[in-house]
C-alpha cells in the first residue's frame, strides 16, 4: 500500500491524509486517518506508520467503506485506536487483530469529523463531534453512547478533552463558537463567541487549565482564558487562508503550531 518517498516520508497512493497522531506509547509511531478524493467520495484507510533506521515503514493498515477524518490512540492499550468517518460512524481498531474493527458505533446522522480519547487516565472516555451538530460521549467497553451533547447551531469540526480537568471537553463549530462541556451535566457549561467566522479547530494548553486556542476561517488564531471570555488574551495573524488545525506545544508553554489552507505550517509564540 505505502511507497517510500525518502527517509522521512511514506506515500499513501490515492489517499489524502486528514489527521495524524503520535502514539502515547511508542516513540516514532504515528497513526494517519485518510480518505480518497479529499473525503468527498470513496473509501478511507487507517495507516499506522513507524520510523526506524530504514526510514518510515507501514506497520498496519485498515480499510473502511467511507473516508476517515480523525484518529485517536487509546490511553490504556498501545494497540487500540479509534477513528471516525463520513458515514457518521466511530470505529475501534486493534493492531493485534488481522482485519476489521473491534466495534462500530453508528449513531451520528451526518459525518463524524472529530474524535478524542480522554488523557486524564482516571476514566476511559471518548468524545466525538459531528456535522449533525452534536457531540457524543462513549465508553469503549459499552456498545452505545453514554450521552449526547446538543446546543451547537452549526457543524462541529473539533472536540478535545481537557488534559487537566476530568470529564471536561471543548468543541469548535461552524456556528462561530467555542463551547465548554462537563460530562456530569447535560447542558453546555460555557459559550464563547470566538470568531466572526466558522471555527475549525481548538486545543487546550498543556500548561494552563484555563487557556485554549481557536483557529478559524477568518485566518486568525485566538487565545481564550476561561476565567474572562470578554476578549481574547491573544490574537495571532499571518495565515492567508482558513486555519485547518492548531495545537499547543507539549514541551513549551508559549509555543503553538497551526496549519492552513494557504499550504503553510506556522510556529507562533504568544504571551
Amino acid at each position: 500500500m505505502g511507497t517510500a518517498a525518502g527517509a522521512g516520508a511514506l506515500r499513501l497512493p490515492g489517499l489524502h491524509g486528514y489527521a495524524v497522531e503520535f502514539s502515547p506509547y511508542c516513540p516514532g509511531r504515528v497513526a494517519c486517518a485518510a480518505a480518497q478524493y479529499y473525503g468527498m467520495a470513496g473509501c478511507g484507510t487507517l495507516a499506522v506508520l513507524e520510523q526506524n533506521e530504514a526510514g518510515i515503514v507501514l506497520l498496519k493498515s485498515f480499510d473502511w467503506n467511507d473516508g476517515l477524518f480523525d484518529v485517536t490512540w487509546s490511553e490504556n492499550n498501545e494497540n487500540v485506536l479509534i477513528t471516525c468517518s463520513g458515514d457518521g460512524s466511530v470505529q475501534i481498531w486493534d493492531m493485534a487483530k488481522t482485519k476489521g474493527p473491534l466495534q462500530v458505533y453508528k449513531e451520528h446522522t451526518l459525518e463524524a469529523y472529530s474524535v478524542d480519547w480522554s488523557q486524564t487516565r482516571g476514566e476511559q472516555l471518548v468524545v466525538s463531534g459531528s456535522w449533525d451538530q452534536t457531540a457524543k460521549l462513549w465508553d469503549p467497553a459499552v456498545g452505545k453512547s453514554l450521552c449526547t451533547f446538543k446546543g451547537h447551531e452549526g457543524v462541529i469540526y473539533s472536540t478535545i478533552w481537557s488534559p487537566h480537568i476530568p470529564g471536561c471537553f471543548a468543541s469548535a463549530s461552524g456556528d462561530q463558537t467555542l463551547r465548554i462541556w462537563d460530562v456530569k451535566t447535560p447542558g453546555v457549561k460555557l459559550v464563547i463567541p470566538a470568531h466572526q467566522a466558522e471555527v475549525l479547530s481548538c486545543d487546550w494548553c498543556k500548561y494552563d487549565e484555563n487557556l485554549l486556542v481557536t483557529g478559524a476561517v477568518d485566518c486568525s488564531l485566538k487565545g481564550w482564558d476561561l476565567r474572562n471570555i470578554r476578549q481574547p488574551v491573544f490574537v495571532l495573524l499571518g495565515h492567508t487562508y482558513a486555519i485547518r488545525r492548531v495545537k499547543f506545544s507539549p514541551f513549551h508553554a508559549t509555543i503553538l503550531a497551526s496549519c492552513s489552507y494557504d499550504f503553510t505550517v506556522r510556529y507562533s509564540i504568544f504571551s
